[in-house]
Order: structure tokens, then sequence, then C-alpha cells
């Protein structure tokens, strides 16, 4: 069966599904794979990866690929972009750089994104509107010994989000999801009474090991996420 790698994913996930390969089998190889279906080893390959990435099978480097014992569940966020996420609710969006500076880097920002001593990060805190309503505020720091580019960049305009995501790809996420109350300052931004119940989101993105940015994201009282899996 020649077909295309959702093709052959399909009828992978089907023999183990019916039983044919079952939990702890080793699957034949790549090459192997790729002569059944009369495809391109590459092509296997990424039917291979994805079921891999969904928890379905276990991939070594050395001893192959075997169908995980139990499935692997995992939770997935996609990296929001607020004015897709309002706009999607028929909502109208409105952009606000509140606050810019280049800066020596704290102790502790050092430590959170692994930078050397003396490393200059750009801070930009942000609010973003929905119907002229605060929903949510942003508080970035971007490392610049990587992306020299963000010292100059004109964050006025558009959120750092977008203008990141066209820079510069990233090859691992981080995300610690907390409940917070609102201080003073989130307060006067989210239009809440202080000590206001908060969901807050850290995201660390890190591009070959280097960190491109660490954010917080403070949502207005009662936002709700979903994700998948």
């Amino acid at each position: 069966m020649a077909g295309t790698f959702r093709d052959i994913k399909a009828d992978i996930l089907g023999k183990i599904t019916r039983g044919e390969w079952p939990p702890g089998s080793l699957l034949p190889a790549e090459t192997e794979l790729a002569e059944t279906y009369a495809a391109a080893r590459a092509t296997v390959n990424r039917a291979m990866r994805e079921l891999a990435e969904e928890g379905i099978l276990e991939r070594k480097r050395k001893s192959g690929s075997r169908v995980r014992l139990s499935p692997l569940r995992q939770a997935r966020f996609d990296i929001p972009i607020a004015r897709q996420e309002v706009e999607a609710q028929g909502r109208r969006y409105r952009y606000a750089l509140v606050r810019s500076e280049v800066a020596s880097a704290p102790d502790w920002l050092l430590a959170r994104m692994a930078l050397p001593q003396g490393a200059q990060v750009r801070h930009l805190i942000c609010l973003h509107f929905a119907d002229d309503l605060p929903w949510l505020h942003e508080d970035r720091w971007i490392n610049l010994d990587l992306l020299p580019q963000a010292r100059t960049a004109d964050f006025r305009a558009a959120g750092p989000t977008e203008w990141l995501m066209a820079q510069i790809p990233f090859s691992a996420v981080e995300i610690s999801i907390s409940a917070t109350s609102a201080d003073t300052g989130l307060a006067a931004h989210l239009d809440c009474a202080e000590g206001t119940a908060l969901l807050q989101m850290e995201r660390l993105t890190r591009w070959d090991d280097r960190t491109v940015t660490l954010v917080r994201l403070v949502h207005h009282a009662g936002h709700r996420m979903t994700t998948r899996y």
C-alpha cells in the first residue's frame, strides 16, 4: 500500500488496536515498514514519530520502536496569540505597551533563564484588551544575547509574541500554571480589586538549549483554559 504518512499512521494504529501488535511488542524496522508500505523511509518515520509524540509508541535509537505498555497521555498547549484568542470570541482586540526597557538581568532572572552574569534583557509590560476591557497582563523578558534585534524592535503597535514567532523557532517550552492574587499593580492594570484570585501562566521558551524568553501572563478573573490530549 502506497500512501501518505497519515495512511501509514492509521494502518499502524489499526494493527495496534486490533491486537496484531499488542502492548510491549517490537515493531518492524523503518526500512522494513517502508518496503511493506511501498513508501519512502521519511514518510514512515513521520508516521512513527507522530505515534510516539501521541504516547502510543516508545522509540529508542538502538532498540527500535515498541508499543507502549500503557499509552502516555500528554496535554498539549499551543502558544497563544492574544489577538487571535480575543477575535475568535467575536470581540474587539486592543493592545497597549505599558513599559519597555533594556536592562541587566537581575540575579533571579539570570538563574531562571540560565543566562551568564551581566546578560542584558529587553523587559516589556503589555496589556491586551477585549472590547476595551482588560483581558491579559503580559510581563516579558527577552534574551538580547540570543536576539540582539529585540533591543531596538518597536513593540508599540503589536505585542512581542507574534514578533518572536517570526524571528526564531523554539525547540523546547516549559509551562507552569498557578493561582495568584492581584497586587496593587495587577489590580490597576486588570481593573480588579486587590487580592482578587487570578490565573497565571509562566512560559519559558528555548532554542537549541538557550533561553529565548520568559513571560508571565496573568488573565482577568474568571478566565478559562482548555487543552487536549
